[in-house]
């Protein structure tokens, strides 16, 4: 496996996920990072929302993005390559709980991790929606199952709901519904703070993007 590619050439990459993914199989191994940090944010939110652990997240996350590295060769591009790679981290996050490690075939967005802008905010408004954060994180935690997932994929992460039912393998009125139930929740208990707040929960941060991208990398050159 070739070596980790400098930051400063991933970020000054602009091609496709699918260009990204052919050139990769043409050989050039280092780009598959590139894959990997566009899409750490994503895989990181859906696969804690299912096991609502930070570490096995991590865990999981590497698992994933091995695996769809390993079966990369299968993806059609008749889907968009964030879709199927998401399947594949759904399939490996439920199958962990289940104690099992499985691989479903499946060949049917672009998206870069958030960057906080710099804040105006005096120290005690930041500790303020620190405070507020920790407690939408807290009540997102107590939803369902179903419904966390749900939740975290449709409105912290931003998919869409058909991308969501095909990566939960549900239908898109199932995921309407658990999606209302989980808004009807939170808003219980936080009222109007969650919709202000919730595009930022659960950031997936520089140094954790790091590690499980030389991680990765680590596990492919063994």
């Amino acid at each position: 496996m070739t070596q980790v590619m400098p930051l400063s050439l991933v970020s000054d990459l602009t091609v496709s996920d699918e260009d990204v993914v052919a050139r990769v199989l043409a050989g050039e191994g280092a780009l598959f990072e590139v894959l990997m940090r566009g899409h750490n944010q994503r895989l990181y939110r859906v696969v804690r929302g299912i096991v609502r652990n930070d570490a096995q997240a991590e865990d999981i996350m590497q698992d994933a993005y091995l695996r769809a590295y390993q079966y990369l060769a299968q993806f059609s591009g008749r889907a968009a390559f964030a879709a199927w790679l998401t399947r594949i981290a759904v399939n490996e996050a439920l199958g962990r709980l289940r104690g099992v490690t499985r691989f479903e075939e499946w060949n049917d967005g672009d998206d870069n991790m958030d960057q906080f802008p710099a804040s105006a905010l005096t120290p005690e408004q930041s500790m303020m929606q620190s405070e507020l954060r920790r407690l939408l994180e807290t009540l997102i935690e107590t939803l369902p199952d179903g419904n966390r997932v749900v939740f975290i994929m449709r409105d912290v992460q931003g998919m869409d709901t058909a991308e969501t039912a095909l990566a939960l393998s549900i239908t898109e009125d199932s995921v309407k519904v658990r999606l209302h139930r989980a808004r009807v929740r939170l808003r219980a208990g936080l009222a109007s703070f969650a919709d202000d707040q919730v595009g930022h929960a659960f950031p997936f941060h520089a140094t954790r993007c790091d590690r499980v991208v030389h991680a990765v990398f680590e596990r492919l050159a063994q």
